[in-house]
């Protein structure tokens, strides 16, 4: 009997939890890019909005019940992924960010090729015990991944100079510059679109539009501080946060008037449009997708000098759009120099939105971990699941 030749595509199984913010969009576009590339692909995740995306892009979705956070339900979460990887049988796992990559790297051991991509250290995130545990953990568990994937140079050396002890592969986040792109000529300048996404917002008002998740790593409360003094310099600038997260209501008791709360969007590129200035004041991250979809949009950015900061911008940004983490008295003193400066403004989004048009095209980022993936796949022999506790034992 004539049988079909195998079929020649590799059989990749990522691996998120989170399922919402930049994690959830870096897989998302990954998993876009590789099944364009003809890849059969396979998204574990416990749902939410990326598992609501994945079901449009006609990959295989696998729901996989599982906290954010290690807890008491780990154990549970080890063994339902087992069942997963048992029954997907993929040629290489690629598990994103600390908590799939704990539940992954348990439920494998090494015995499939396996892939980490941290999106920021886990150890960072946390203090006191948390964070001496997770730090174990992250170098007892790295001898279970065949790669460490960083997203910058800068997190990469986080995890030498921590001890984590791996093979480490870097690679820059990338975005879809078709999408993340300025305005149409027809309907520049930016202020004009304003109306249409919050009626009471003055289109003449100098307006800084901060996106991301509303918690303690993005830094939302650094900028409300620093806030207090940008007023004083320009009383009409309008401050808008688009996102939510668990600081939402802290945030909102705290903020002065002038401050709107978007909350969580569909489409964050009208706003990164209609913004005079982009800012992200984060206390960690590996290299943060804001500022890199804010410069293809062609809007100059304020960031704070944390993991990739340096490395997503052009060397000539850095003096007027980088400032130190936490530090509400310099992310002031940038953020009010640039909406003072219109030519300055013009001139960095543009040499911005440059680099990252030849840098951070999420194309050259899905090519650069398909040839990851191909060095694995070459290097390790063809996975076995003729016996089942090959993965569950």
């Amino acid at each position: 009997m004539h049988r079909p030749a195998p079929d020649p595509r590799p059989r990749v199984l990522h691996l998120a939890q989170p399922v919402d913010g930049g994690v959830a969009r870096v897989v998302l576009d990954l998993v876009r890019a590789q099944l364009a590339s003809g890849a059969q692909v396979t998204v574990g995740c416990p749902g939410g909005d990326l598992g609501s995306e994945l079901r449009r892009t006609g990959a295989g979705f696998r729901p996989w019940r599982a906290t954010r956070s290690p807890g008491p339900g780990l154990a549970g979460e080890v063994r339902r992924l087992a069942r997963l990887i048992e029954e997907v049988r993929p040629e290489l796992v690629h598990a994103h960010s600390a908590k799939a990559g704990l539940a992954a790297r348990l439920a494998v051991r090494g015995r499939i090729p396996t892939v980490f991509q941290p999106h920021a250290w886990s150890f960072e995130a946390v203090g006191g015990v948390t964070a001496g545990l997770a730090l174990r953990w992250e170098r007892w568990g790295a001898r279970w991944a065949d790669r460490v994937v960083c997203v910058s140079e800068a997190e990469r050396a986080t995890g030498v100079r921590a001890g984590v002890h791996a093979s480490y592969a870097v690679i820059p986040n990338g975005i879809d510059t078709a999408r993340f792109s300025p305005a149409p000529a027809a309907t520049a300048p930016a202020a004009p679109s304003r109306t249409a996404l919050a009626p009471d917002l003055d289109p003449s008002a100098p307006l800084v539009v901060c996106v991301g998740r509303l918690c303690r790593q993005k830094g939302q409360d650094v900028l409300l501080r620093a806030w207090e003094q940008v007023r004083r310099t320009a009383p009409d600038a309008r401050l808008v946060l688009v996102g939510d997260g668990p600081d939402r209501d802290a945030l909102r008791a705290r903020a002065h008037p002038s401050v709107r709360f978007a909350g969580a969007v569909d489409d964050t590129v009208p706003w990164y449009r209609a913004a005079d200035l982009v800012v992200l004041p984060s206390r960690w991250e590996g290299m943060a997708l804001a500022p890199l979809e804010a410069l293809a949009c062609g809007r100059p950015v304020v960031l704070t000098d944390v993991d990739g900061a340096r490395e997503s911008l052009p060397p000539a940004l850095a003096p007027h759009c980088l400032v130190p983490a936490a530090d509400p008295v310099a992310l002031a003193a940038a953020v009010t120099a640039l909406l003072a400066d219109v030519p300055l403004r013009a001139a960095l989004a543009d040499q911005g939105r440059r680099h990252v048009l030849s840098t951070h095209d999420v194309r050259h980022t899905a090519e650069r971990v398909a040839d990851l993936y191909r060095d694995l796949l070459g290097s390790r022999p063809p996975v076995s699941f003729e016996r089942r506790e090959s993965i569950l034992s």
